[in-house]
């Protein structure tokens, strides 16, 4: 199980911790970035930061459970949202927090940005996670890739 680290002599984050540590041995999952599309490719909540943060979580969870993992194991995000309003990340944090996935907490870096990928995306969560024992078992069979060289 991940350690989180607040750090005494710096300024106590609100909902996340300075640093996670995993030990050595550790099956870890690298997700990409969770994004507002429903299962059709469509945006969820366009132009509205707060609904697109809720399909994010969402989909954040389909992957989660889909490599063995689950919210509570996830040790590091980084969430972007296209905004240069304190108050429209601030609404965004706030979905974060309430959807347990700073449960930990964890290590988090939040993140105006002028735009993201897909048109009308508004918000995009990356995370890595700590894969528990008992969700290897759930995860694909590794296959063969060519070697490049």
């Amino acid at each position: 199980m991940p350690v989180r680290v607040t750090v005494p002599s710096l300024f106590p984050p609100p909902g996340y911790a300075h640093a996670s540590v995993v030990e050595a041995g550790t099956r870890l999952a690298f997700l990409a970035g969770a994004v507002p599309l429903d299962a059709a490719g469509k945006i969820v909540g366009e132009g509205d930061p707060v609904r697109q943060a809720e399909q994010v979580i969402a989909n954040l969870g389909e992957q989660l459970r889909a490599v063995g993992s689950d919210f509570a194991h996830v040790v590091a995000t980084d969430v972007y949202v296209v905004s240069s309003e304190p108050r429209v990340l601030s609404d965004v944090w706030g979905v974060v927090e309430a959807s347990g996935l700073s449960t930990g907490p964890h290590s988090s870096t939040l993140l105006g940005v002028a735009c993201l990928g897909y048109t009308g995306q508004l918000v995009e969560i990356t995370a890595t996670a700590v894969v528990p024992e008992s969700g290897f078992e759930s995860l694909p069979t590794p296959t063969s890739t060519p070697e490049f060289g």
